[in-house]
Order: structure tokens, then sequence, then C-alpha cells
């Protein structure tokens, strides 16, 4: 009775300062500054040192978010879309005014850990300090010399324009006690027969830096990654899937030790396809680490789709994997629907490269499409943005480029040519029923090179 005599103004009132009571309780107040300093790398640092901190940041794609379209590498200004609005990365070139120059290295960890920036501000989870929690200091000094060794470049960046109540800043320190970075950076445990040693530190590699979650996992309202059975079960990204990399995924045949190695070593597996879309570029800085360094991440996440991946040698052959792809291949072949309009579409478009069987190798690597992933999928997206938008630039020089299609063929051709592809190439998947909606999207959405 009381509560319903007050004025709704009071009301409001009440519920705003609770919550604010509540925020400040989580807050305990603002993060404070770290004093600037005057940093330079010239001769500071080790060779060997600088060496290891080019690689992890090779790890971390660092260059991808942090470098604006034709922009200076590390300067920042590259725009990120997010549910709740743009984000514009940050300039990690030692420049003193638009950069990380004043920031010493105990600044950098907090960033790195915390989300907290050298002035106290805290830091939007665009920048996935929830995975970087996990790196070990050692790891945390060689990334920072690097980064301090670059040449500085003034690069102002804009402010971040995200809807409310999400542009108030001081509200992630709400968000980080929901979703804390050090609950991310709990211990796992190798499974049973795996090489502990290498799984351990392929889990390191792919959970710290190279943040595979970021992409590979779906999040929930709040932007957070989702844990347990949802880790690394795929999710959209840039207009992309990026997929499952468990035993959800739709691949024809098992990701193995060996063919993940080979995928991202060289941005290619004969079993799966070709890395594409924002795969390549990571596929690309991944070339910069050491050979030891990618199989640990293959054995890591071969771990999450077949018992036989925990424990084949990254190296051996596996004749069970052959042995679906050649099933695959067949049954693709035998199912084949009868000729008509769509298949003189893909003849006229696709065949000269993307044939069945040894015959000339036109434009690069030649796959049998009964294989590839995304025609495997559940949503189209990948499929579509590859005939639309074609690949540039490929993950590796012997993959080869594709030209893309959007201006030379209709919607109408388009939807046709992807239900064709479906049908022959997956005949054991449904037909997609969403291929016009998700062509929209894709024509709506940037291109990626």
């Amino acid at each position: 009775p009381q509560r319903g005599r007050k004025p709704a103004w009071a009301v409001a009132a009440g519920l705003v300062m609770g919550l604010a009571g509540l925020a400040a309780a989580l807050l305990g107040g603002r993060p404070g500054a770290i004093a600037p300093v005057q940093a330079s790398a010239a001769g500071v640092y080790s060779p060997q040192l600088l060496e290891r901190g080019r690689q992890l940041a090779a790890l971390g794609n660092c260059m991808a978010c942090h470098t604006a379209e034709g922009g200076v590498p590390h300067a920042g200004g590259r725009p990120l879309a997010t549910p709740f609005g743009t984000v514009w990365s940050t300039n990690l070139t030692p420049d003193a005014a638009t950069g990380i120059g004043q920031w010493s290295f105990s600044a950098f960890q907090r960033a790195m850990r915390e989300g907290i920036s050298r002035d106290g501000h805290r830091l939007y989870p665009a920048f996935p300090y929830t995975a970087f929690a996990q790196v070990g200091d050692d790891e945390l000094q060689a990334l920072y010399a690097h980064l301090m060794s670059q040449p500085a470049v003034a690069t102002p960046v804009p402010e971040a324009q995200l809807r409310f109540p999400y542009s108030v800043r001081p509200l992630m320190a709400v968000w980080n006690a929901l979703h804390p970075p050090a609950a991310a950076a709990q211990p796992l445990a190798a499974p049973a027969g795996a090489d502990a040693a290498r799984w351990a530190r392929g889990a390191a590699l792919v959970n710290g830096l190279g943040h595979c979650g970021a992409c590979h996992t779906p999040r929930n309202a709040l932007g957070a990654e989702l844990g347990g059975a949802a880790f690394l079960s795929g999710a959209m990204i840039d207009g992309w899937e990026a997929p499952a990399l468990t035993g959800l995924s739709k691949a024809p045949v098992p990701w193995t030790a060996d063919a993940l190695y080979g995928y991202l070593r060289h941005g290619h597996s004969p079993q799966h396809g070709s890395a594409s879309g924002p795969m390549a570029p990571v596929v690309r800085e991944l070339a910069h680490l050491p050979d030891e360094d990618i199989r640990a991440m293959a054995r890591y996440l071969a771990s999450f789709t077949a018992a036989e991946a925990a424990t084949q040698p990254a190296t051996q052959p596996v004749s069970d994997a052959q042995q679906r792809a050649q099933t695959a291949v067949a049954q693709a072949a035998a199912l084949a629907p009868q000729p008509g309009q769509a298949q003189r579409l893909f003849d006229g478009a696709c065949a000269a490269c993307h044939h069945d069987g040894d015959g000339p190798r036109l434009l690069g690597v030649n796959v049998p499409l009964a294989l590839n992933s995304n025609l495997h999928s559940d949503r189209p997206d990948n499929l579509l943005q590859v005939i639309v938008h074609g690949i540039r630039e490929p993950a590796a020089r012997d993959i080869g480029f594709m030209p893309g299609f959007g201006h030379a063929l209709s919607d109408a051709q388009i939807t046709e040519l992807a239900g064709y592809m479906r049908q022959r190439y997956a005949p054991g998947r449904p037909a997609w029923r969403d291929v016009p909606e998700a062509l929209a999207r894709v024509r709506a959405g940037p291109a990626h090179p």
C-alpha cells in the first residue's frame, strides 16, 4: 500500500539509486592511474626477447584488429562492430600522446589481464582481456618489448559509439564482476592418453593470446563468451560463421591433429578446405610461429573433436579419415541431381577450378567440394560470402585466389547455385531454407579480403 501511494518519479529515483548503490559496491571506485614513463626499447631488450614478442603478437593477431584499412600496422583506428555499437581499436605503437609510449610494463600488464587502461578508464571486452588474463608474465614481457620497439605513430582514435547504458564505461566494473577474467584462467586437465605437455602448451596458446574462443564461442546477451558445452561450439563474426571446433562440427570428415596442423600451418586441409574470410589473416600471422607451437595448438584442438585425434601423432596419416573422405566424395557423385539450369550455372562459374578428380589446377589447390565444411554447415553464409565476394587475399599463395561473382550473377542465380551445390555436394544434409535472407545479409555487409 505504501508503495502504491508513492509517485512514479519517486519509485524511478529509488530504483536508480539502488542500481547506483549496487554499481558502486561492485566498482569500489575508479581504478587509479599508473604513473607515465618515458619508455625506450633501444638497447634495453635482447634480440631473443624481441623475436619471441614478435611471434606472440602474431599469435594474438594483434595487427588484424589494431590496424585500420590502409593504415600503419598497430596504429589502431579499425572499427569493430558489436551488437552494442562500434568500438575503435587502440593505438599500440609507442607514441606518447596517442599510443602506449607512456605505459610502464605494470600498466600494460594490468590492461592485458584486467581490462583497465593506464589512466584508469575501463576497456570494453571487444579487447579480449578475459583471454589474455591467462598469459604468463614472461610472455607479456616479451610482447610488451616487441610493441615498444615499433616505430611511434601519432594516430588519434575515435571514441567508442555505444548505445546507453553500454556507453557508460564505469559500468564495465559490473560486467567484470559478473564475468571475472580470473574465472577463465582456471587450469584444465589433459585428457587421458594425450601428450600432456604438448596438450597443455596448446591449451595455453589457444585460450590465451590465441583467444580462439573470441570468434568460435557464442556469447550471452551481455557479450560474454558462454562456457561449458558452448565453448568453441561456433559463432558468427563479421558476417562469417566461425564453425564449431568441437564434436559439434558439421565437417563430413572429423578434424584430426594432423588435419588441424596442416590447416593452421598452411591454410589448407585436403579433407576440409581452405582458410578464408577472417581466418585467412590468422593463418598468415601463425606462419611466424615455430612449428612446435602449431603442433601443440593442433593437439589441443583435436582433443575436442574425436577420441582418436587426441592420441594420434600429428604427423601420422589417419587411414580412417582418408576412407571417410573417399566415401563422402563417392556418395556425393552417386547422388548427384539431374542436369539442369543450376548445373549449367555451376559449370560456367565454378567447375573449371572446383572439379572432382585429378584435373588441372588453375588458380590453386583443388579440394573436392563434397569435403568442403561450408557446404555441410547449417548456415549458407560462408558459401555465399565466397560466391559474392570471392577470396582476394588467400591465407597462402599456393592456395590461390577466387574471383567474386556478386556483380556477375543475380540474387536469383546465386540462390539457385547455392541450393544446387548443397544438394550436389552434401546430399545427406537438409536443404537450406534461408538462402535469400542470408544473401541479403552478405550483400549488405562488408566484403572481407
